[in-house]
């Protein structure tokens, strides 16, 4: 098994890390997540300190068994330098789709979570290798990549348009977003198909 990459690396050990030190130290790291505009708590950071912080043990757990999975490859398809890019525009892609999001419902809670990550480097997996076999967890049926990502993607849209499970579904899909309009990018096309 080869090793992890670097940067996949290092973004997996700070989530643990800011868990740890949440959890163990009782340090409260509620001025890094991200807030509604408008409730008073919104800072500027908070768009890309979001992407560190956890809810729960299993909600770290499926993120950065996600990270690893899938950011791992990509990585070393991509090289260091384009997959932090990558990253970031997903990471800030799903905090503007969850401000605008959290604005339209008037929501007061927080955002946590990598899963904008995640779920942008899903994306991608499913562009590079659109072809692999994939077994998820649940239910552990094998499909090719790009089934993989357009079922969790329609998903999403349903249990974000259903409501009330408080998982930031539109996070989610501001993150694939992201990735796709940064792939889209680096292929020197448009966002709607046309070459620019």
């Amino acid at each position: 098994m080869p090793s992890m990459p670097p940067i996949t690396k290092a973004f997996m050990l700070a989530c643990v890390v800011m868990f740890c030190l949440e959890q163990l130290l009782r340090l409260p790291f509620g001025w890094l997540a991200l807030w509604p505009l408008g409730g008073g708590n919104f800072w500027p950071w908070q768009p890309l300190t979001y992407a560190f912080l956890h809810g729960s043990v299993m909600h770290l757990f499926f993120n950065m068994l996600g990270l690893w999975m899938f950011g791992s490859e990509i990585e070393r398809l991509w090289g260091g330098r384009r997959y932090l890019h990558f990253l970031l525009a997903s990471v800030l892609a799903a905090a503007a789709v969850q401000l605008v999001f959290t604005a339209l419902i008037g929501s007061p809670y927080p955002t946590v979570g990598a899963s904008g990550a995640l779920f942008g480097l899903l994306l991608a997996f499913g562009m590079m290798f659109p072809n692999r076999t994939i077994i998820p967890l649940f239910p552990p049926i094998p499909m090719k990549a790009k089934v993989f990502v357009a079922v969790f993607g329609g998903l999403e849209l349903l249990m974000g348009l259903t409501g009330g499970s408080g998982i930031a579904h539109f996070a989610h899909l501001g993150g694939m977003l992201g990735g796709f309009l940064m792939i889209r990018y680096w292929r020197g096309q448009s966002p709607f198909g046309r070459r620019r």
